[in-house]
């Protein structure tokens, strides 16, 4: 089976963008106050030495943070060119090419996993199936945090402009009941407005794997 049409738009479209995501996030860094809370919440529930995956992680400067808060975080993303990039700023993690549908551990490898911003880029009908492997991945009692942009309440997801590649908002509580279906258990959420230079309000979900 060959790549399916939106995972090829959307690499392409990072590869070509890589450099200048680069430059924009590349330096040091450090969440908005209130998204450090949810950084930090995750960080402790995740025990001694387990196995954390940031997922579209980009040039791996969560991936890096992650590892500043002491967990043995290593990232995956989409875009090759992206992965290079992560690699050469920082050797220290390990980065791997993979798409979220198929990430490159054994079943239950892991104690955490970090998916910030990256689901948007997944159009609705494939979330299902990413959560899906996200359970696969984690171990039972394991945690899984989210961030996404948030549209209002309903039972669909919203297209959005973005400047890299198509993109949705999600309703909240769509989301959280397609977590619950995946076979998680939301532990904590942090619903905020858009900071400075963010258009849309901002959703992070802290989940357990349950089941």
């Amino acid at each position: 089976m060959g790549e399916a049409d939106y995972l090829r738009e959307t690499r392409v479209a990072y590869d070509a963008a890589a450099a200048r995501y680069l430059e924009l996030y590349g330096a040091e860094f450090e969440p908005r106050a209130l998204d450090r809370g949810m950084y930090g919440a995750f960080a402790a529930r995740i025990p001694d030495g387990g196995a954390v995956l940031d997922v579209g992680c980009g040039p791996g400067h969560v991936t890096a943070y992650l590892r500043g808060l002491g967990l043995a975080a290593d990232g995956v993303d989409l875009s090759p060119v992206m992965v290079k990039l992560a690699r050469e700023a920082r050797p220290e993690p390990g980065f791997e090419v993979a798409p979220m549908d198929a990430l490159p551990v054994s079943d239950a490898a892991l104690a955490g996993i970090v998916a910030l911003y990256s689901i948007i880029h997944t159009p609705p009908e494939h979330v299902p199936g990413a959560l899906e492997e996200f359970r696969r991945a984690l171990a039972p009692g394991g945690h899984l945090l989210m961030a996404f942009q948030v549209t209002e309440e309903g039972t669909q997801a919203e297209e959005i402009e973005h400047k890299i590649a198509p993109a949705h908002r999600w309703p909240v509580g769509l989301m959280e009941t397609l977590l619950r279906k995946a076979g998680f258990t939301e532990v904590a959420r942090l619903l905020r407005d858009p900071g400075e230079g963010e258009r849309f309000p901002r959703a992070f979900l802290l989940s357990q794997r349950t089941r």
